[in-house]
């Protein structure tokens, strides 16, 4: 087990790294989300939840890497915290993406608009992903989001950018553009009733 996953590993679910500023951040993201169902702007609120479902998904099974490697995750988050829910997981970044979705959706310009001539969905999708991957990168260097893989690191980020953030936004924006509220519900419901039952399953095996 290399020393970072050990010091990631450390904080898992440890109760005593509660912070009481974790309250008021709770409320900030109830807040994001309550305006828009206030608004029933439906194509941000779900978009914002297809977002961040498909980061609980990443953060599965990264969490399941380390676990059956037995050396390290693909990424582990260290250092202070409010709570650090899986190994790669804070309650911080957990945070960042419920509202991160919200924002991308609500930059959106209507589909028709073409970015250098280019259809904006997919333009977006690499923009987004690529300004993500740099705060990584930056957070790397600061020593609090750790990448124990060579095939993981800022000299090699095209599996950070393909895997790790383009997922996100197509999801954000295919849900943003669903023609249906219906169909928007549902999908956004099987991706986190993905996500919750991987989190039952694997979590009373103790896997994560």
């Amino acid at each position: 087990m290399t020393d970072d996953a050990r010091a990631a590993l450390e904080l898992v679910r440890d109760p005593g790294q509660f912070k009481w500023y974790v309250i008021p951040l709770l409320l900030v993201v109830l807040y994001v989300y309550a305006v828009e169902a206030e608004r029933r702007n439906w194509n941000v609120l779900f978009a914002g939840l297809a977002l961040w479902g498909m980061d609980w998904f990443n953060e599965i099974w990264n969490a399941l890497v380390f676990h059956f490697t037995d050396r390290a995750p693909v990424w582990g988050a260290r250092g202070a915290t409010a709570y650090q829910i899986l190994i790669g997981l804070n309650i911080e970044i957990c945070f960042m993406f419920a509202v991160m979705g919200v924002a991308a959706a609500k930059l959106l310009p209507p589909r028709e608009t073409r970015i250098l001539g280019l259809p904006n969905r997919p333009v977006l999708v690499a923009v987004n992903s690529a300004l993500a991957v740099g705060v990584e990168v930056l957070l790397n260097r600061a020593g609090v989001l750790t990448w124990d893989w060579s095939w993981w690191r800022a000299g090699f980020p095209v599996l950070i950018l393909l895997v790790g953030y383009a997922p996100f936004f197509v999801a954000c924006f295919a849900v943003h553009d669903m023609a249906k509220v219906r169909t928007k519900a549902l999908t956004v419901g099987a991706i986190l009733g993905v996500d919750a039952l991987a989190l039952a399953v694997f979590g009373s095996l103790g896997w994560l």
